[in-house]
């Protein structure tokens, strides 16, 4: 019987059975996550529906502790990206049968594998506090994880220390992020004048620094050598500037700058107050600098300030998107 339930759960949670396909129909399942209500005036029912939002969703109304969860993504990865009726279908067959959360835990797990991801990132130092939460979040994580010698050098190259709380992000970004990626966003840095240790120590500083694309940095740093007239250098104290969306942040409160000194205004943005201008929030920038000002003044201001967010680069506005995903 053990046997016949082990094969069941193996057939049923393949990739092939629950990922599913554009044109591929997938039988309506019986909702059993509900929760019923009932009228003491009227003989009719109502239902109310608690529908699921994603598979990890699917597992935990089943029954699934976040630790069970964890051991089931980490051994079946692609049950993180399930078709939630297919799933939430063959889980009710499932309990039909007689067996509960633990039991599929139990008999996902008694299937071998070769020394899993989750091993080896707590060989490197990432706790389970920190990995658990991170793999509910991003189930992919896994699939897409390796390590090499190369990988291990750049982790060492940022010289970020394990008690660091950005460690974590290293080592998975890292992690998850191609070789020849890893090489081009290097690459293109060095482009600008930087050093390797220069690099490696704003990647142990800032990780998320990895995710931005080549694109993005380019004319980020353009922007900031040729308009702004600042040094390369200064990305490396304030990185905010390589975040920061060019044509609704840097542009249009750059352009205003120079509105507002051609005006010949007082609350001038300039030097050091130029970056913490660039840094506030929408309102807090508006009320500093635009608000500020004689109502006359100030809407001649803002209209502009509006204009010049209106303003893209060419061909942005037709520019077809094309979501990579991880790895980054």
């Amino acid at each position: 019987m053990v046997s016949k339930a082990f094969a069941l759960v193996k057939l049923l949670f393949s990739s092939h059975h629950l990922l599913s396909f554009p044109g591929e129909s997938v039988s309506k399942p019986l909702l059993v996550f509900t929760t019923a209500t009932y009228s003491t005036e009227s003989p009719t029912q109502v239902e109310v529906v608690d529908h699921p939002k994603n598979s990890i969703d699917v597992l935990r109304k089943w029954g699934c502790s976040d630790d069970d969860i964890l051991k089931i993504i980490v051994r079946r990865p692609y049950l993180g990206q399930a078709d939630i009726a297919n799933l939430q279908s063959k889980l009710n067959m499932l309990s039909g049968l007689g067996i509960g959360a633990h039991d599929l835990v139990k008999m996902i797990n008694s299937s071998p594998r070769i020394k899993p991801a989750f091993a080896q990132y707590q060989e490197l130092g990432v706790s389970r506090k920190d990995l658990i939460p991170m793999l509910l979040s991003r189930p992919t994580m896994i699939p897409r994880t390796s390590f090499d010698e190369e990988k291990m050098e750049y982790i060492r190259k940022t010289g970020i220390s394990k008690d660091s709380k950005m460690y974590k992000y290293v080592v998975t970004i890292i992690s998850i992020s191609r070789h020849e990626t890893i090489r081009q966003k290097l690459g293109n840095f060095e482009k600008f004048g930087f050093s390797e240790d220069e690099i490696f120590n704003l990647f142990g500083r800032s990780p998320l620094m990895l995710t931005l694309s080549v694109d993005k940095v380019q004319r980020n740093m353009t922007f900031v050598l040729g308009t702004m007239k600042l040094p390369a250098s200064v990305v490396l104290q304030y990185p905010f500037l390589l975040y920061s969306n060019l044509e609704t942040v840097l542009k249009p409160r750059v352009l205003l700058a120079g509105k507002i000194d051609d005006m010949g205004l007082d609350s001038q943005i300039k030097g050091p107050t130029m970056l913490r201008a660039l840094r506030m929030t929408e309102m807090r920038f508006l009320k500093v600098f635009v608000k500020c000002h004689p109502k006359d003044v100030a809407d001649e201001l803002l209209e502009f300030y509006k204009c010049a967010k209106g303003i893209k680069r060419l061909a942005e506005a037709s520019k077809k998107n094309i979501g990579v995903g991880f790895p980054f």
